[in-house]
């Protein structure tokens, strides 16, 4: 059971700024560093299939230029396969992609697609890169995750974060018991667990509390503060209050 947790910053929509105008600023890599000063583990950074704020020499620069843990989010498509295993970031998790949505909409279905799945885990174990899944905190996924040798789960938190923003408070009543049994699950069957997905200071501060849960991964919210309060101070105060959450979870 982790005592400590570690704080995963994704900077995708410091270049999602950057493309909605084009050329090279702001730069998403100045992002990572600061983040990594201000406090991160971990800098997280999705590169989608039509690369619509990540692009590749973004994560070659990072993985040259950060001294921090790259986590590198990926689909399981032979193209995205081929980067993750030229580039060897720390750490590949594993996620659903749709050319139309937004973002991430929800977890990978591990269980539909275990057939599909399984070598793209392998090569990247092989590899050396740890594997994660994001999925959601239901049992038949957290239970095909392991099936897989994934040895990370990263739980998708946006439906419960979503249901508390729109003060559907019942529906996240039910998303949070959800996240706490999923959490447990995986914990007993031996899995590190990550989460993330629509976080901000409260929501950050209260699955902190949560004492298996050993990595949150957040970026949106972080990149919106910092253009009230600065990206080092955003970086700053989540990590505050997730320690403080943290904390909690000792008393």
């Amino acid at each position: 059971m982790p005592s400590s947790i570690r704080l995963g910053v994704n900077i995708d929509h410091v270049a999602t700024i950057r493309n909605a105008r084009g050329g090279h600023l702001p730069d998403p890599v100045r992002a990572a560093k600061l983040a990594a000063a201000a406090g991160a583990d971990g800098i997280t950074a999705h590169l989608r299939e039509d690369r619509r704020h990540i692009r590749d020499n973004d994560i070659e620069r990072l993985k040259a230029e950060i001294d921090k843990p790259l986590n590198f989010e990926m689909a399981a498509t032979d193209e995205m396969l081929a980067i993750a295993l030229r580039a060897k970031p720390h750490a590949a998790c594993l996620v659903p992609e749709r050319r139309e949505e937004r973002t991430t909409e929800g977890g990978l279905d591990a269980a539909g697609q275990h057939n599909q799945l399984a070598p793209f885990v392998s090569k990247l174990r092989d590899a050396g890169i740890r594997v994660s899944l994001f999925i959601g905190a239901d049992p038949r996924q957290i239970d095909s995750a392991a099936r897989l040798k994934a040895p990370v789960v990263e739980i998708h938190t946006g439906a419960w974060c979503d249901a508390l923003a729109e003060g559907r408070e019942k529906a996240a009543d039910d998303e949070w018991k959800r996240i706490v049994a999923g959490v447990e699950q995986a914990r007993d069957i031996g899995l590190e667990v990550h989460a993330g997905h629509g976080l901000d200071y409260a929501t950050a501060e209260k699955i902190a509390a949560l004492p298996s849960i050993a990595e949150l991964n957040i970026g949106h919210f972080l990149i919106g503060e910092a253009v009230f309060e600065g990206l080092s101070q955003s970086v700053k105060t989540m990590r505050m209050v997730m320690e403080r959450g943290r904390a909690q979870a000792s008393r």
